[in-house]
C-alpha cells in the first residue's frame, strides 16, 4: 500500500514537473519562488516552490485515480448491492463498506503496484530513470491492466466515437480512450455481478411473502421476516468468503 501511495505522488509529481512549460525566468512575472533553469544536459530543474504546489495540486486528484484505474470501482458498487440484497440498510455502514474496498483493491493491484514499484519507482529514486521514463513505465502497466479487464465491445465504441484505431498493441490504444471504456466496462460487469448476488435473497423475500399472504399476515412487513433468514443464509454459506474470493477473481492481472 505505501509503495503503491508513493508511486501516485512521486512519479504524477514528477512527470507534472517535467511536462509543465514555464519559462527560464519566471521572476519577470513577479513570482520570484516559481522559477526553472535550463541545465547544461538541456534538463529543466524547477524551484522547491513550485515542486510543492506542483505535488499538492496532484494530492487532489489521486482519489479519482484510484476509483478510475484500479478494480475500486467494481469492488465498491458490488458490496453496495449486496448490503441493499440483505436489507440491512446502513449495516455494514459506508465507512466499512469502503475500507473493505480499498483493502480488496490492494490485494488485487498488489502484484501491479509492485511491478511499479521496481521498473519504475525504484530506479527513478535512485536516479537511474527521468520521471517522464517512469511515468510511462508505470502508465503502460496501469494501461495493461485496464485494457484486460475492458470489454472490446466498449473498446471498440469509444474508439469509434474518438474516430481512431484501430491500433497496433495494447501501448498504442491513448489513455482518452482507455479510462471511460475501463470505467463503462467496470460498471456494467459490477452490476451483473450484483444481478447474480442479488437473486437468492429475492427468492427469500418471494417465499417469506407469499407465506405470510397464505397465514393472512398481510399487514407484518415480509423483508422483516426474511431479514434473519437471508443473514443466516449468508452466515451458514460463509458469504463474505466466498463473495469476496469470487470477486477477486473476476480480474485479470498479468
Amino acid at each position: 500500500m505505501k509503495q503503491f501511495i508513493l508511486s501516485l505522488f512521486i512519479l504524477l509529481a514528477g512527470n507534472l514537473v517535467a511536462s509543465v512549460a514555464f519559462s527560464q525566468d519566471a521572476s519577470v512575472l513577479g513570482l520570484p519562488a516559481l522559477s526553472s533553469t535550463i541545465g547544461e544536459n538541456g534538463e529543466a530543474t524547477y524551484s522547491l516552490s513550485l515542486q510543492i504546489l506542483v505535488l499538492m495540486t496532484v494530492l487532489t486528484v489521486v482519489p479519482s485515480i484510484v476509483l478510475g484505474m484500479t478494480a475500486f470501482t467494481r469492488v465498491i458498487i458490488v458490496l453496495s448491492i449486496l448490503r441493499q440484497a440483505l436489507g440491512t440498510q446502513q449495516t455494514p455502514p459506508n465507512q466499512v463498506l469502503i475500507a473493505i474496498a480499498l483493502f480488496i483493491t490492494f490485494y488485487v493491484m498488489s502484484p501491479i503496484f509492485q511491478i511499479i514499484y521496481d521498473t519504475a519507482l525504484n530506479p527513478y529514486l535512485e536516479g537511474t530513470t527521468s520521471a517522464q521514463m517512469a511515468l510511462t513505465i508505470a502508465t503502460d502497466l496501469m494501461k495493461e491492466f485496464m485494457v484486460a479487464n475492458t470489454r472490446t465491445d466498449t473498446m471498440n465504441m469509444f474508439a469509434e466515437m474518438a474516430g481512431v484505431g484501430p491500433f497496433e498493441n495494447t501501448k498504442a490504444i491513448p489513455l482518452s480512450i482507455v479510462l471511460p471504456s475501463f470505467i463503462t466496462s467496470e460498471l456494467k460487469t459490477a452490476f451483473e455481478i450484483g444481478f447474480l448476488i442479488f437473486l437468492p435473497f429475492l427468492v427469500i423475500d418471494f417465499v417469506i411473502a407469499s407465506i405470510l399472504m397464505s397465514l393472512g399476515m398481510m399487514m407484518l412487513s415480509p423483508m422483516l421476516i426474511s431479514l434473519p433468514f437471508k443473514l443466516l443464509l449468508f452466515v451458514l454459506v460463509d458469504g463474505w468468503a466466498m463473495m469476496i474470493g469470487s470477486l477477486a477473481s473476476t480480474f485479470v492481472v498479468g
